[in-house]
């Protein structure tokens, strides 16, 4: 068994936990918001940079490695970019969590920090970026590439050769159609399908999708 934490102690913590569990002793959590306990008994958790400052200080003699996994979904993909690099930083481990129910092409490029939950789909010659999340039953077709930070919610299916930039949303149930290149930090609605190319930094939901705002969250 490999020592493991996380940080964020909500529900993508617990989506996780629930597979990881037979890999990897949880021995923290961690997580910005000071109002939230732990999701796990026993399991302690640490509030903010101070608190893994403080955590990272208490395991400098030991003689094992930890690895970690950045347990924070949404459109919230430059968080775990940021977070990711500061745990690196600390020489913990990056994981790539794959649910057992997950396909997987075998000539698939997966990198570190993706998670790819339950009956989800990675077709051929796909690639995923650094701490990208493939959501329950989400799927992505062939050579389909998709950068860092990008959250693909439950359901949306993605068909072949479509672009996502990096920290992209996109909502339960939309569907892409071939060859669509959408770009970095865009939201794409629950439900919506997209049927042109998405440019940077904006909002579209819709049959067929279509901008409906700027998007100004980093």
């Amino acid at each position: 068994m490999k020592h493991f934490v996380f940080w964020g102690a909500t529900g993508q913590a617990i989506v996780l936990e629930e597979f990881l569990r037979r890999d990897y002793i949880i021995e923290a959590v961690f997580d910005n918001n000071e109002g939230i306990i732990s999701p796990f008994y026993s399991v302690p958790i640490y509030h903010k940079i101070e608190g893994f400052r403080r955590w990272n200080e208490s395991i400098r003699n030991k003689n094992y490695s930890y690895h970690f996994s950045i347990a924070i979904g949404g459109g919230r993909g430059h968080d775990r970019w940021n977070l990711h690099n500061l745990l690196k930083d600390k020489e913990l481990i990056p994981i790539i969590a794959i649910h057992p129910s997950a396909y997987v092409a075998i000539n698939a490029t997966i990198n570190n920090g993706c998670q790819i939950l339950a009956n989800s789909t990675v077709g051929a010659r796909a690639i995923l970026g650094v701490e990208t999340i493939l959501n329950t039953a989400a799927s992505i077709d062939h050579e389909c590439i998709i950068g860092n930070g990008v959250h693909i919610g439950p359901g949306a299916h993605l068909a072949g050769l479509v672009e996502v930039g990096d920290f992209t949303f996109i909502g339960t149930g939309s569907t892409v159609l071939p060859r669509i290149k959408i770009g970095k930090n865009s939201i794409i609605g629950a439900g919506s399908v997209v049927t042109k190319d998405v440019a940077d930094n904006v909002v579209v939901y819709g049959n067929p999708a279509r901008i409906q705002r700027l998007n100004n969250q980093i």
